[in-house]
Order: C-alpha cells, then structure tokens, then sequence
C-alpha cells in the first residue's frame, strides 16, 4: 500500500510559507510517497510564477498541478515547456498551449500518473475533457492514475467522477477552494472528492480579502483583488492505495490551522 497527499489550491506567498511549515510533518504523520499540489494561484497576484513553484517542490512537492490562470504570468512559459513536474490542463487545445497535460512519477517498482483536466461548465471552452481523458487513458502505461479535475461546477465533477470510476485511482476536483464533505470510494475502486479544498488566508473570500470581494459585490465596480492577511490553513486528501493494482482502499480528508 502507499500513500498520496494531495494539496488543494495554495494560495500566495502566505499559503506557499504555511505549506512550507507544515508539509513536512504531515508528511511524516501519515507515511506519504507521493506529494501533489495544486499551484495555479501560488503567485502574489494570481497565475504560477517559476518562484512560486521553486517554493512549492522546496516544500515538498512532486508534482504541481495547475488550472485556468495557469497562463496568466508569461515568465512561467519557459518552465511548463522544460519542466516534467509541472502540468497544466490537458485539454486546452492544440497548437498554442504551452507544457503538457501529463507527468509519470517512475518510484522505482511502481508508477504514479497524474492527470490535470479542466471542466467546461461557467469555464473556458476547452476541448471536452471527457473525450481528452479517453485518449490519455489509451497512452498511459500504468494502473495508478489520479486527475486534477479543475471546474466550477459541482455536477460536472460529479459527472468526471461516476465517468472514471474503475478506469482511474482517484478524481479530485479543485478550483472553487472549499473543501467538500463528499469523499468517497466510487465502486470499490475510485478515490473522489468534489473539491479538495485551498491553502492560504482561511479568514477570507476564497484567499482575497474579504473587503475588496464584498466591494465588487455591492458596487460591481472595479476592484484590485490582494491577498486576505489573516492566518492560514492548509486543505488536503490523502489516498491509500494498492499500487499493484491501481485500487484506492481510502480516502481522507484533511484540514491544518
């Protein structure tokens, strides 16, 4: 059996210090192999900066995970074209999209793939992620394959979640930053939660402070999104899995204040 920790959406500076201090011994507390984070809004301002992901893999990180603003700060172009930790969505068409969709973690006597999708319901009109997972499927080498579904709809990832069950070892959504109370073992075989949850500023609107959101609200003015400063939280899952066979036997849920 081996683990996997999956970190929901870390948010800024604050959230890449919070996450520094703690993964370490959640690490150790529950015997993780593998380390996934989703990074997209780790730069101060929004958007993945190849800083915020140097901050991310120092603190522990095999894989970085993104989503929609994954292409918002250009100077991480270069680094989603040369770097395998780091995916963005898969399903973004071709042509343009830089980096890939995809990484293979090789752990030795076993192997880890790890998938980032992005859902189309209220999101960009990307090519159908459930068409593109197919065509993955068919070129992945290994029983162990978790995705990173990236959507604003809780139905949709519903919807991802019941089309994998069997096919993958786990499907965990991220995006809107709250963590769900809906894990579960789909069909004996697949680890899934709607939303893994956020790292950052917990006394917040979803890491921004709360002030500026409930402006843009009332006045549908023009508002300057910055950083919530208040003390953080760290939102996750944790995955027991036979990595023989690709079988998720758990699935946990996890929050650290």
């Amino acid at each position: 059996m081996k683990n996997l920790l999956f970190i929901g959406d870390v948010v800024g500076d604050s959230g890449c210090k919070f996450l520094r201090s703690k993964l370490r011994n959640i690490k150790q507390d529950y015997k993780i192999d593998i380390t996934v984070v989703n990074g997209e809004n780790s730069a101060q301002g929004n958007g993945i900066t190849p800083n915020s992901a140097d901050n991310l893999i120092n603190a522990g990180a095999d894989i970085i995970t993104t989503g929609n603003h994954v292409f918002r700060r250009k100077e991480v172009y270069p680094l989603l074209e040369s770097a395998d930790y780091i995916i963005r969505p898969a399903n973004y068409p071709d042509g343009r999209a830089y980096g890939k969709g995809l990484c293979v973690l090789d752990m030795g006597c076993y192997s880890v793939a790890v998938v980032n999708l992005m859902g189309t319901a209220f999101m960009e009109p990307l090519d159908n992620p459930f068409t593109k997972i197919d065509e993955l499927l068919n070129e992945i080498n290994t029983a162990n394959v978790f995705v990173d579904f990236h959507g604003e709809a809780t139905s949709e990832k519903k919807a991802m979640g019941h089309y994998l069950t069997g096919k993958v070892t786990g499907v965990f959504g991220t995006h809107t930053h709250v963590q769900t109370a809906d894990e579960a073992i789909l069909g004996g075989h697949t680890a899934y939660i709607t939303d893994v949850g956020m790292t950052g500023p917990e006394n917040s609107c979803l890491g921004v402070d709360s002030k500026l959101v409930i402006d843009k609200f009332r006045f549908h003015m023009p508002v300057r999104f910055k950083e919530a400063d208040s003390s953080c939280f760290l939102c996750g899952i944790v995955v027991s899995f036979d990595e023989k066979s690709g079988v998720a036997k758990s699935i946990e849920r996890i929050i650290i204040r």
